[in-house]
């Protein structure tokens, strides 16, 4: 039996996939670009929260209420690749510099979007 130390190092030791979404309106054609630590976790916190009407954008919380869930899709647009060298990298921060360029490519924003646009 593993001790509660013992636990936490396999946890720190395990790679999740780490990178950026969109979340899509299929009717409307609006996207939502985010970034998560784990890829495979990230689409079923956000659906849950969206479906139980406290996701903190109100108009994406707003048209997933008028839509429906199963007019929203989720894809991976972007997996960053973890290295095995032994060095510390943030892969968080690196996930959030890679959503902001995707943001600005896609445009997701105003009537693109789900997105604020950050000056």
């Amino acid at each position: 039996m593993n001790t509660k130390k013992e636990i936490k190092d396999i946890y720190k030791k395990m790679k999740f996939k780490v990178g950026v979404f969109q979340i899509k309106n299929t009717v409307n054609q609006k996207i939502f670009i985010g970034s998560s630590a784990d890829l495979d976790a990230i689409w079923n916190r956000i659906s849950t929260e969206l479906k139980f009407g406290n996701y903190p954008n109100a108009e994406l919380q707003n048209d997933w209420k008028n839509f429906r869930e199963e007019n929203f899709t989720f894809e991976i647009l972007s997996e960053i690749k973890q290295e095995d060298d032994g060095k510390t990298v943030d892969y968080r921060k690196e996930a959030r510099q890679l959503e902001k360029m995707f943001i600005e490519e896609l445009q997701s924003f105003n009537e693109k979007g789900y997105n604020s646009l950050k000056k």
